[in-house]
């Protein structure tokens, strides 16, 4: 279903993937994308694109841990990250198999108290998702234990019909920017 939905979706938005890129690269120094290092299913590190939204040389952490991090977010970036379409290059990692549309989001390489949570409770067993449990229930707005439980109730309950549900609750709440 990840591989049909990719390539269908890729083929949807190819023409906002080209006006998006062409927007970044009249609107800011940098390139298009940007690539960052992120814990995959069994700890598997893999590189995921997304559209980049950051001034070039901002810190390389997470952007809930950057002091006063609307600095480093370029005037189209904030747009980007608003809508979320700064996540549609990831629709390559879900065709590649490194992804998959609902799962936990893959941690940064550097997150180790998120990564080893995950390990304990074996929710690194999971393939990451472009959206998940704890995506639409707080995001980044709630703490690393509240993420890693929400993280494991996914796991505990996983199934097409939640998926389903949460891919569902995720549109909505992109539409409504929330």
């Amino acid at each position: 279903i990840d591989i049909f939905l990719s390539i269908f979706l890729i083929a949807i938005f190819f023409i906002f993937i080209i006006i998006i890129s062409m927007i970044i690269k009249f609107t800011s120094h940098g390139p298009v994308l940007f690539w960052s290092k992120r814990v995959g299913k069994n700890d598997i590190i893999f590189d995921m694109p997304k559209f980049r939204t950051m001034q070039i040389g901002a810190p390389l952490v997470a952007t809930d841990k950057l002091f006063n991090s609307k600095k480093f977010i370029t005037k189209f970036g904030s747009f980007l990250r608003k809508s979320s379409l700064d996540e549609l290059p990831q629709l390559i990692c879900i065709f590649k198999g490194e992804m998959s549309f609902v799962g936990p989001r893959p941690a940064l390489f550097n997150q180790y108290e998120l990564i080893n949570l995950r390990k304990k409770y074996g929710i690194n067993k999971l393939t990451p998702g472009l959206t998940g449990w704890a995506q639409i229930n707080g995001r980044d707005n709630i703490s690393l234990q509240k993420k890693v439980t929400l993280d494991k109730e996914y796991l505990n309950n996983k199934s097409i019909y939640f998926d389903i549900q949460i891919l569902f609750k995720t549109l909505l709440f992109t539409i409504s920017s929330k």
